[in-house]
């Protein structure tokens, strides 16, 4: 059995340097997850006047309640998502002007649910190009709170932003919303805000969030479920492997660590305990009708070994996947048609059918990691498998292949 150990939660790194920025007093994030989207997001705070101090295994955040400690600021949000979504949104509660603008990649992908839920807040922004996309210029003087109704099944990432935002308004916020994808993100933004100290109540589709500011505290950074499932799919895949990533147990905050669920479907045999998964191949692979509407982000992973099994794999109710770093959906279809398997697609679903992918091909990777360490574990059964831009890597995990040929290497 190989025991690995996975680099801190993008997701929880992202949720805890807002909260950290936001909250009264120094927080210390332990294990925190250092790559392009991290760093980032914290040259981002130190631009709006944030004091950041970063160690080998911690960082320490001097938090600023009353909003970024600079009146201007410039920040470049690179390819992140959650620094070009959260970014906004916290440097709204503050008194200032803050200008953001983002890669070509990330101008691309859709930020118009977010922005007009601000600016019904009264928040004074503006598109300084494409509506609805970076680059934006925040005019900020405080937000009060108040109602509003919120579309998010593009991206859970808007309600987060919003649902972080609250305790910091003058007199609380309530979100009704009408649609909303990856459900589990929600649950781990809520779990975090409650944990730095916020109260926040549900009913129903409204989330009612109390004016209570944040307190600092300690926090560790659980091992990240996505990038998990690169290694638990490869484990599935390859008779007589199994791994365990520690960490990432029964009490995870990350809903993709659901996806271990697929791959016990699939007949792998899957271990979840107070302190690790483990999942160990048993020389089958099923195949299935899945919906990953609640776990997209892992959706190239399983399209990635989805031809090894022993029957059609249909993924669903995937639709988000098309306004990622790239669409996904198609790049997966047209990488595996690359390398001589049958996929079909629809707008929000791709069938794959079994065959044995055939080398060597180059993959394309659209500039999109999950993309590159997807066809990865393609290329355990697919000798000469390469990639158009392999250190796109860099995003999530600069470390990925170093790691996992490691794995490939081990007994």
């Amino acid at each position: 059995m190989t025991v690995i150990d996975i680099p801190g939660s993008k997701s929880v790194t992202a949720r805890a340097l807002f909260l950290a920025a936001a909250a009264e007093g120094t927080t210390s994030l332990l294990r925190p997850l250092v790559s392009d989207d991290t760093e980032g997001f914290a040259e981002g705070l130190t631009a709006l006047g944030h004091a950041v101090r970063r160690e080998p295994d911690a960082w320490h955040i001097e938090g600023r309640p009353a909003g970024p400690g600079a009146d201007t600021a410039e920040v470049y949000c690179r390819d992140g998502a959650t620094t070009a979504r959260f970014l906004p949104t916290l440097a709204a509660a503050g008194h200032g002007t803050y200008r953001f603008d983002a890669s070509a990649q990330m101008r691309r992908r859709p930020l118009a649910p977010l922005t007009e839920a601000l600016r019904t807040l009264g928040v004074d922004l503006r598109h300084g190009e494409r509506e609805g996309h970076h680059p934006l210029a925040v005019h900020a003087h405080g937000v009060k709170g108040g109602a509003l109704t919120l579309d998010a099944g593009q991206s859970s990432q808007y309600l987060t932003a919003l649902l972080m935002l609250g305790p910091l308004t003058a007199e609380g916020l309530d979100i009704t919303v009408t649609d909303l994808v990856s459900e589990p993100y929600v649950e781990i933004t809520l779990a975090m805000m409650r944990s730095f100290g916020a109260e926040i109540r549900q009913e129903g589709r409204t989330y009612r969030v109390a004016p209570t500011g944040y307190r600092a505290r300690t926090y560790g950074i659980e091992p990240d479920a996505s990038t998990a499932s690169y290694f638990f799919a490869a484990a599935a895949l390859e008779p007589g492997r199994s791994v365990t990533v520690p960490g990432l147990g029964t009490g995870a905050l990350q809903g993709d660590l659901g996806f271990v669920d697929v791959l016990r479907r699939m007949g792998a045999d899957v271990e979840i305990t107070d302190t690790g998964t483990t999942v160990r191949s048993t020389g089958t692979l099923r195949g299935l009708t899945v919906n990953m509407r609640d776990i997209s982000d892992t959706m190239p992973t399983l399209a990635a070994i989805a031809p090894f099994a022993d029957g059609p794999v249909r993924i669903e109710d995937v639709a988000n996947t098309r306004v990622k770093e790239c669409d996904r959906l198609d790049a997966c279809a047209e990488n595996l048609r690359r390398l001589g398997v049958t996929v079909r697609t629809g707008p929000d679903w791709i069938e794959i059918h079994p065959g044995t992918p055939t080398g060597p091909a180059e993959i394309a990777t659209h500039g999109d990691h999950r993309i590159v360490m997807s066809f990865a574990v393609t290329g355990l059964r697919t000798p000469g498998i390469t990639f158009d831009d392999p250190g796109c890597v860099k995003k999530t995990f600069p470390d990925f292949h170093r790691v996992f040929d490691t794995f490939v290497r081990t007994p």
